[in-house]
């Protein structure tokens, strides 16, 4: 039996509605049979929706955590070596441990929508027309088909970027038909879902604040578009566009300036960089389709540092990531006004720093978490409260901020919980996205081709009130290195970068060696390189091998 898993829905009201379960295998001796399931709206038909919804939640190691990716980039080093994320970094990554259920659960959500689609017509909840929730029901099946879709192209583009060429499926299978079908080049992957947002894109609402149960988290129009933008613009990247297909670029540009003409229209505007994430955040105005989960305390507990109650270190921050950012007076890194052993005694190398450094790091020194009952001054330095040589002690210097609730409570009593919504489109990202293809298709940061120039999009996001950061005037190479480092500082553990650097082929240069910082008792900063494991075959995932043994057409990335 396949058990529908939970998804939360938050509901403008504030309350959360959770799934039941609902059998899609109808084989186990039970009344929920298939024409009940067809038959039935709130446990049957919802919940089979329900259930695709479900996997978008792919977190790659269930561990408590969002986004564990982050330890396999230069944002962060996970501070325990049993870490499963090391495995991306120190060889234990292969198609007999792919370390990833993107695979498995991309294409069982696939297997569902298709297998929806071809029965929609079986559908039938009449029995229930004297119910006085009757005809909204029947408006939400109208839509049904078109989230369903929506969420089969998002799928796609995860296995996209994860593997490249995969099999196209859209229709149901046989377990034979299922064991012998072909990759399917990623070209036709990326027409695919291109053609599917075009047309299921009107029959979305804008929100659906208006709509039956106002159910913010499903699919939209606006998301739709967000798929369209970012597929466009993966697809024109040097991973998947070698020969370096200008027309690519372009394509991506006019979806980009899409979404940024079309944003005050469908409601968006940009918010202040702390209110992405927190109690409140799915009714943030920025964030275009996010994951909203119940409350708890789970990601708290598994960041917040060694020495706060049942804090478990978790992502901490490399000094790569803070070399990164920039000072507010000139625009000059942190590792280049500071590149070696820094006295914190005699100076403070964080004042005047950008101040989205302020919002995703702790550093030693700061009050931390936030609230009463477990504030302190964090101490990251060597035998401090919350440094080596204690177990799980931060291995970089630093813990994470971003995304974690401060106000959250973990001691064993008097624990308090918070909703948390994981980011998955925001209308930030957009900005970046069109100053990127912009520059490519047109050759400049400042050619006005499309409207607003590149270094324009960029300076919107630096622009905000709350961050009041230099402008960018650059152009060229020098261009292109301000625009990756604006773009790890803006969108830091987002679960972007890991496939950034992959898209753009630069995993050597950034993911290779990664600084970290060690604080003596005096309060003396030293840097140190840590050397990770990188091979080009990494920026593709490998096909998982218990796939390839039941599926002999398959054929396995390179290098694997």
């Amino acid at each position: 039996m396949k058990t529908i898993k939970l998804y939360n829905f938050y509901i403008a009201a504030a309350a959360l509605m959770l799934t039941a379960c609902a059998d899609l295998d109808y084989t186990e001796a039970t009344t929920r049979d298939e024409a009940w399931t067809y038959d039935y709206y709130g446990n049957g038909i919802k919940n089979l929706v329900f259930d695709v919804y479900a996997q978008v939640y792919n977190n790659e190691f269930d561990a408590n955590s969002a986004y564990f990716l982050a330890g396999a980039t230069d944002e962060a080093q996970y501070a325990l070596e049993t870490g499963a994320v090391n495995n991306y970094v120190n060889g234990g990554w292969s198609p007999a441990n792919p370390y990833a259920n993107v695979w498995n659960k991309a294409y069982t959500a696939i297997a569902d929508v298709n297998m929806y689609l071809e029965k929609i017509d079986e559908t039938d909840i009449s029995d229930w027309k004297y119910n006085a929730e009757y005809e909204n029901w029947v408006a939400q099946m109208e839509m049904f088909p078109y989230e369903l879709r929506f969420l089969r192209a998002y799928f796609y583009f995860e296995l996209f970027k994860t593997y490249g060429d995969v099999p196209l499926v859209t229709t149901t299978l046989t377990n034979g038909q299922a064991n012998s079908i072909e990759r399917t080049p990623a070209d036709e992957i990326v027409k695919f879902i291109v053609e599917e947002c075009d047309a299921i894109a009107p029959y979305l609402p804008v929100s659906y604040a208006t709509e039956f149960g106002s159910e913010v988290g499903r699919a939209t129009r606006v998301a739709v578009f967000a798929l369209k933008a970012r597929t466009l613009l993966y697809a024109a990247s040097p991973l998947h566009n070698p020969t370096g297909d200008k027309a690519k670029w372009e394509k991506a540009a006019e979806a980009c300036k899409y979404m940024l003409d079309n944003a005050g229209v469908w409601g968006l505007k940009l918010s202040s960089y702390g209110s992405l994430w927190g109690h409140d955040a799915f009714y943030n105005q920025e964030i275009i389709f996010g994951l909203g989960r119940g409350e708890s305390n789970s990601f708290e507990m598994a960041n917040y540092p060694i020495g706060v109650e049942n804090g478990s270190s978790g992502n901490c921050p490399t000094q790569s990531l803070i070399d990164q950012y920039e000072y507010q007076d000139n625009g000059e890194t942190f590792g280049q006004r500071y590149p070696g052993s820094i006295d914190l005694n005699a100076v403070d190398p964080y004042e005047g720093l950008d101040p989205r450094f302020a919002l995703t790091v702790v550093k030693n020194g700061d009050e931390w978490p936030s609230n009463g009952a477990q504030k302190k001054v964090i101490e990251t330095f060597t035998g401090g409260f919350n440094g080596a040589p204690k177990y799980g002690a931060t291995p970089t210097g630093y813990y994470l901020r971003k995304l974690v609730d401060g106000s959250c409570v973990t001691t064993a009593d008097n624990q308090t919980t918070r909703r948390h919504t994981w980011i998955i489109f925001r209308l930030g990202e957009f900005y970046l996205d069109y100053a990127e293809a912009v520059y490519n298709a047109t050759g400049s940061a400042n050619d006005p081709t499309y409207g607003m120039t590149a270094n324009e999009a960029i300076n919107v996001l630096r622009n905000r009130s709350d961050i009041q950061m230099p402008p960018f005037t650059e152009d060229g190479e020098e261009w292109v290195k301000r625009y990756e480092r604006e773009r790890l500082v803006e969108l830091a553990f987002e679960n972007h970068r890991f496939w950034d650097v992959r898209r753009w082929k630069k995993g050597a240069q950034y993911f290779k060696n990664i600084q970290v910082a060690t604080i003596s008792p005096s309060l003396m900063l030293t840097r140190s390189t840590t050397t990770r494991q990188w091979d080009d075959k990494f920026n593709f995932y490998p096909i998982p091998q218990s796939e390839l043994r039941k599926n002999p057409n398959l054929t396995q990335n390179p290098g694997w």
